[in-house]
């Protein structure tokens, strides 16, 4: 034990590393449908490790990883942190400002009634709150109090203590609300009205992780009959004589000559026509219609599947019905919508918004042209834009220690955290309409986010370690309760305002007030309890304004506090 102790206070880095695995490992554990976490169990085993052995923690070390973990939040968040006031999103935005604020007053009030130390009730907030973020902000405005520096250390050490005692409760209050008691105040069923909600948004289901070997999309070859509706028609009123029916000309054969179709093509008896469309459209309508033709060439029509931006604002706010209409995307069909990372169900009253990632499908041409009026096509790459992350977090966080605000008697920065939090937020607004502009791969984003929190935490908890006991002994219960009261009030509230107040649908409301707390757990929970993923589009309307929200709290409580 001594050697092992003797290599962790000499490769303090060591620690860290053996902290994510160890708390990885523990927080990927399932008891009853319950996961801790991978942050949290890294927080829980660097506080042990701490305890043990006697490890030095480099301060410049935790304010690397953090600064690269707020820029992360805010780059991801940042195409729709604005775009959430518009439409019906401000109502998510709306209950995204109630919740937090709710949330921070009563941690306020909690920790002034216990008389806890900035540090304690910093960490009370991040974690009955669960935003583990919140303690790094926290962290730096105790290390910018005129106060001594084995007090800076003690309140900071107590950050992590706070966290640990009250997240576990947090994450319980936010699943349990979202799953259990949010549909008993509510009076739904969760399955039954999830059915219904997406049959008004034009849903159809489809089993999670099966794979069918239908395709939804095809393009077929007929021979136009005498008799055929469509002979002696141009085109584009040949593509409309089936209503309701999405179905598109590319190109026909007419004497053994393959000719290009447009809008104003006449149609004759005797042409072989290739024809695009829903499958179950092909078949069920065209098929009984139409005698079907083998056509090698005429079908040899060069296809595209492309991801696509949307950054520009003509169709911003619409729905897919309405966008449907439009001569702009003839010919395209929409596979897939991913909104902030998670996939947003496909119906006719889905709307687009600033930042959703569109897969299109369908001929080369028609895909271009339909990409240019959404936004721009984004190609894969591996590579990140790291002069911008540099320069941005550079910036960002020298403007935060330049950001003074005056309270009492001192002047207070914002902090190079909040600053390197919305340089992450104007990269990401800006990427929205320039897709080229600071790119960077999703999976690098995840990595600074993941990497970036649990390191951080990691290193609190080691610097925790040592303090845990004693300030277990001295505020532990008062502590616990106190944090169950911070978790509990802005979760009953928010149902009560966004249901009484915002008039949001109960369902998409469960899914906001997880995204209020940006807790994906909790989300994931109600999805499977109401085997839908439409919450989704409450979530991810109200977990942009939330993230950025509940980090700032992490400085105001501390503020206030002192």
């Amino acid at each position: 034990m001594e050697w092992f102790s003797s290599i962790l206070s000499r490769y303090p880095e060591l620690a860290v590393y053996l902290a994510l695995g160890i708390g990885y490992a523990v927080g990927g554990v399932r008891v009853r449908g319950f996961v801790l976490g991978g942050v949290t169990g890294s927080l829980l085993a660097g506080m042990l490790l701490g305890w043990a052995f006697e490890v030095p923690v480099s301060a410049t070390a935790k304010s690397l990883v953090f600064l690269l973990f707020l820029f992360g939040i805010g780059y991801e968040v940042g195409p729709r942190f604005l775009s959430a006031m518009k439409g019906d999103g401000w109502r998510f935005a709306a209950l995204a400002v109630f919740m937090p604020t709710v949330g921070l007053l009563v941690a306020w009030g909690v920790a002034s009634a216990l008389q806890l130390d900035p540090g304690l009730a910093a960490g009370m907030l991040s974690g009955a709150l669960t935003e583990s973020p919140a303690m790094g902000t926290a962290t730096e405005a105790i290390q910018a109090l005129p106060i001594d520096a084995e007090t800076k250390a003690r309140y900071v050490a107590h950050v992590g203590v706070g966290d640990a005692l009250c997240y576990v409760s947090g994450a319980l209050g936010v699943i349990l609300t979202c799953t259990v008691i949010g549909p008993w105040l509510l009076r739904i069923d969760l399955k039954a009205h999830a059915i219904a909600l997406e049959a008004r948004y034009g849903i159809v289901r489809q089993r999670a992780g099966v794979a069918s070997a239908w395709q939804p999309f095809e393009t077929r070859a007929y021979r136009v009959p005498a008799d055929a509706p469509m002979a002696g028609l141009a085109i584009a009123a040949a593509e409309r004589l089936i209503e309701g029916a999405r179905l598109f000309v590319y190109r026909l054969r007419r004497d053994d000559v393959l000719l290009d179709a447009d809008a104003s093509t006449i149609v004759h008896a005797g042409d072989v026509v290739a024809v695009g469309g829903r499958r179950e459209v092909l078949v069920g309508i065209l098929g009984e219609r139409g005698r079907e033709v083998d056509d090698a060439d005429l079908l040899d029509i060069p296809m595209a599947a492309h991801e696509v931006f949307v950054c520009k604002a003509r169709w911003i706010g619409h729905t897919l019905a309405q966008i449907a209409q439009c001569d702009e995307v003839r010919a395209v069909f929409l596979r897939r919508i991913l909104r902030n990372g998670q996939q947003i169900p496909i119906g006719t009253g889905t709307t687009i918004e600033r930042g959703d990632m569109v897969q299109l499908v369908g001929p080369e041409q028609a895909v271009l042209r339909a990409a240019g009026e959404l936004g721009e096509i984004v190609r894969a790459s591996d590579a990140t834009d790291f002069i911008v992350v540099g320069f941005a977090i550079f910036l960002g966080a020298v403007f935060g220690l330049l950001a003074v605000v005056p309270v009492g008697r001192i002047d207070v920065s914002i902090g190079t955290s909040v600053g390197a939090l919305l340089a992450g937020l104007v990269v990401g607004h800006v990427r929205a309409r320039r897709p080229l502009f600071g790119r960077i791969p999703d999976a690098a984003v995840k990595l600074m986010q993941s990497f970036g929190l649990a390191a951080f935490v990691a290193m609190v908890g080691l610097g925790a370690g040592p303090h845990f006991l004693l300030a277990l002994r001295e505020s532990g219960v008062g502590l616990f309760f106190g944090g169950v009261l911070v978790t509990m009030t802005p979760l009953l509230l928010g149902l009560w305002f966004g249901r009484r107040v915002l008039r949001i649908d109960p369902l998409l409301l469960l899914g906001a007030i997880s995204g209020a707390q940006t807790f994906t757990a909790a989300l994931a929970a109600l999805q499977e309890k109401s085997d839908s993923p439409i919450a989704v589009i409450g979530y991810t309307g109200s977990v942009a304004v939330a993230h950025v929200l509940l980090t700032t709290w992490g400085t105001v409580i501390v503020l206030a506090m002192a």
